[in-house]
């Protein structure tokens, strides 16, 4: 029988894989458009008719692709995925997208419940966001092109776990190790959200309300792996939280382990398909996400873990946590539409000299 992989996944991992019921997602599909046209029908006032005719066409064009996806859901549901035409394909990629693989945003350091699969994000909803406030915006100042460079996350007393191509951007190799380029300046800012309306529900504010902190030393950049450790200070004096947790050990089966990313995907064209970025982020990047996903790969002894998380180009630095304990098993560096993410898994590295010079707190 075809899969759905034959026409190359979004997240590298076929619907069949990612959805434990593919019916029922179908129908819970269906009933959210049911109730989206007929919120959408009720006439709108003069001076909101234009902008709201925009909006309408654009509501009207994702319910057109999305019932298409549900066609194609029932279609594999019932064994006949060799009926599933083009239209169908893609509104099921959508789906995917969207339901199996979705970006949640992150206010108030918070997010909000998940229906289907991922309620089982509920479960663990408290060390969550002890996860999520560990994690920040690599912000810059003095460099000639950017504002931010990627994402970076607390994993020992006063250091955080970036990746070596966001830290080269703004450090440079010396003698004696390294040191921040000429006129340039780094923090790691834990908010970055994306700002909520009054009634955005229980829990989730305009903003996490955490300081930044300054980058103040490159403690070093791994010679082998795609990898940066940076030390921080908190303004005026203030504690830092407590680092997170990193795996000392492999879990159990790691290909298959329920994951997620905390980060901040950018706008990334050159290594993501524009249309499909566009329905699972909606147009709303450089902000805090949490990703939910699988690992999907793993050799013993090797220094890739792949997982297939919805990321983009500023995830570059963000941490791979396992939703069963909450340690963080990865630092990923990278990824492309269709073949999936990769990442350093951690306990590799645990005898790693400069690990232990920036004190990893190791669980």
């Amino acid at each position: 029988m075809k899969t759905l992989n034959a026409y190359g996944s979004p997240v590298a991992t076929g619907p069949e894989r990612v959805f434990d019921d593919l019916a029922g997602v179908a129908a819970r599909v269906r009933r959210h458009l049911e109730a989206e046209i007929s919120e959408s029908a009720a006439e709108l006032p003069p001076d909101q008719a234009p902008a709201g005719q925009i909006s309408r066409f654009a509501q009207e064009e994702r319910a057109r692709v999305l019932e298409a996806g549900v066609a194609g859901l029932e279609k594999l549901a019932a064994n006949r995925a060799d009926e599933i035409d083009e239209d169908e394909y893609f509104g099921v990629e959508a789906i995917v997208l969207l339901e199996g693989r979705p970006a949640i945003l992150v206010q108030g350091q918070n997010f909000a419940a998940q229906e289907g699969d991922w309620s089982v994000l509920e479960a663990g909803r408290d060390a969550i966001r002890e996860s999520i406030a560990r994690v920040g915006r690599v912000e810059v100042t003095g460099h000639p092109n950017l504002d931010w460079v990627g994402t970076a996350f607390l994993v020992g007393p006063r250091t955080v776990m970036t990746n070596r191509h966001v830290a080269v951007e703004f450090s440079r190799a010396e003698d004696a190790g390294w040191s921040f380029q000429q006129g340039m300046s780094a923090r790691v800012d834990p908010g970055e959200e994306l700002a909520a309306a009054p009634a955005a529900g229980p829990g989730l504010g305009a903003g996490s309300g955490m300081p930044a902190y300054e980058v103040t030393e490159v403690i070093g950049i791994h010679p082998d792996v795609d990898m940066a450790l940076l030390r921080i200070e908190p303004p005026n004096g203030a504690p830092l939280p407590s680092p997170l947790a990193v795996a000392a050990d492999a879990p159990a089966d790691v290909p298959g382990r329920p994951v997620y990313v905390v980060g901040y995907p950018a706008w990334d064209g050159r290594r993501n398909e524009p249309e499909s970025m566009r329905r699972i982020f909606m147009d709303i990047y450089n902000v805090k996400r949490l990703q939910p996903g699988t690992a999907t790969e793993f050799a013993p002894g090797g220094l890739v873990m792949k997982h297939d998380c919805s990321t983009l180009g500023g995830n570059s630095g963000s941490p791979v946590f396992d939703l069963t304990d909450h340690r963080v098993l990865a630092l990923h560096f990278g990824g492309r539409y269709r073949l999936g993410n990769v990442a350093v898994p951690l306990w590799e590295l645990i005898d790693d000299p400069l690990l232990a010079r920036a004190e990893i707190n190791w669980v």
